[in-house]
């Protein structure tokens, strides 16, 4: 940022060397004037109306024009000659609440910069001054030929000043208000404070400019030889004729965009509840059991575990049933028969679910026929 005017702050006795500069800057798009027959420029060139030539700038000068016409030249060096304290001196005359500034008054805004090391210590005091106290002072200064307005405020760690309107040159409202014959009732208040509480507030940074965009693109696209962007549709309006109507219609149309927690577009969406998992404690009973689940991995392990006892019964009781003592075959007889009643019944309780456990059942059975086999040739060999 360039510096446009140099000067001082001064409350009091107390001096402050500053560079001023333009806080604010403009983005819009600025057009030419051209002859439509050929695209050439139009230009506006200055004329001495007596000479009927033109001059340059540094041939102009000021003057003013009487009722009359008559013209008075002024020169710069008449303007610096002046007896004015504001010249080059920011002269505060006041410090008052923030509220008291009419925001109708505000005009251009600038920064206030400390201008050099011996400026630092005496800007931060008045800086910090106008931060404890929570007020603005208000100034006088002088700038581009005439006396203006201003009030300092802090914006972060700068301050700042806005130029503010003369109060005459304020206009006053007594042509623009409304008739007072029109009254409101308080329904309609509750549902504009309804409407106000929806809407709510904004980031003002996400804020744009969204017609200057819409120029760029529309300049853009016939630089490019593209055809221009098409209008939106516009929306559907008319006049209102219920304004409770609209109000109500408003404060929906609000609710629904910006989403039960106030924010977003306001777009649900509906997913199915998974199954098993309904209000009610009923079809939470009679819902269907899940594949896969934990439950059912934890029962075909314990199937599995039955099986492999079963088969590992029956491979034992028929080694057993092969040796010739007596009394072992009575063991391998009892054994085979809790192997095969084991067997069974983990067959039993497994059957209809896994088609191992079938499997497992016919081993066993033969297991058995193969024992008897065995006992009834060892019988009849020891008898004879």
């Amino acid at each position: 940022m360039r510096s446009i005017w140099n000067g001082a702050i001064s409350f009091g006795l107390v001096s402050i060397p500053i560079k001023l500069m333009n806080a604010t800057e403009s983005h819009s798009i600025s057009f030419r004037q051209i002859h439509l027959d050929d695209g050439g420029r139009i230009r506006y060139r200055k004329v001495c109306e007596l000479e009927d030539t033109e001059v340059e700038s540094s041939e102009i000068g000021k003057a003013y024009e009487e009722a009359d016409g008559t013209l008075i030249p002024i020169t710069d060096e008449d303007l610096a000659a002046l007896p004015l304290p504001t010249a080059r001196t920011i002269e505060i005359v006041a410090f008052v609440p923030a509220d008291r500034i009419d925001p109708l008054q505000m005009d251009t805004a600038y920064y206030l910069s400390a201008n050099g090391v011996p400026a630092t210590k005496p800007y931060v005091l008045l800086r910090e001054a106008l931060k404890r106290s929570k007020k603005v002072a208000v100034a006088k200064f002088a700038l581009r030929g005439r006396e203006r307005l201003g009030m300092l405020r802090v914006v972060d760690d700068v301050i700042a000043m806005h130029g503010l309107l003369w109060p005459d040159e304020i206009r006053a409202t007594d042509d623009v208000a409304p008739d007072d014959g029109v009254t409101v009732r308080d329904k309609e208040l509750d549902l504009a404070d309804a409407l106000m509480d929806t809407l709510g507030g904004v980031d003002l940074d996400t804020l744009h400019d969204d017609y200057r965009e819409a120029v760029e693109e529309l300049i853009t696209a016939k630089a490019e030889g593209h055809e221009a962007p098409a209008a939106p549709a516009e929306k559907d309006g008319g006049k209102v004729l219920d304004l409770m109507a609209a109000l109500e219609k408003s404060v929906s149309a609000a609710k629904q965009s910006r989403g039960p927690d106030g924010e977003g577009d306001g777009d649900a969406e509906v997913h199915p509840l998974p199954a098993g998992r309904s209000g009610s404690r009923r079809s939470a009973r009679t819902a269907p059991k899940e594949v896969g689940g934990k439950k059912s991995t934890s029962t075909a392990k314990k199937t599995t575990a039955k099986k492999t006892a079963a088969k590992t019964t029956a491979k034992t009781a028929a080694k057993t049933a092969t040796k010739k003592t007596p009394a072992r075959k009575s063991t391998t007889k009892s054994t085979t028969k809790k192997a095969a009643q084991t067997s069974t019944g983990s067959s039993a309780k497994s059957s209809g679910s896994s088609t191992g456990s079938r499997t497992a059942a016919k081993k066993t059975a033969a297991a058995k026929k193969t024992s008897a086999k065995k006992t009834t040739a060892a019988r009849k060999k020891a008898s004879a």
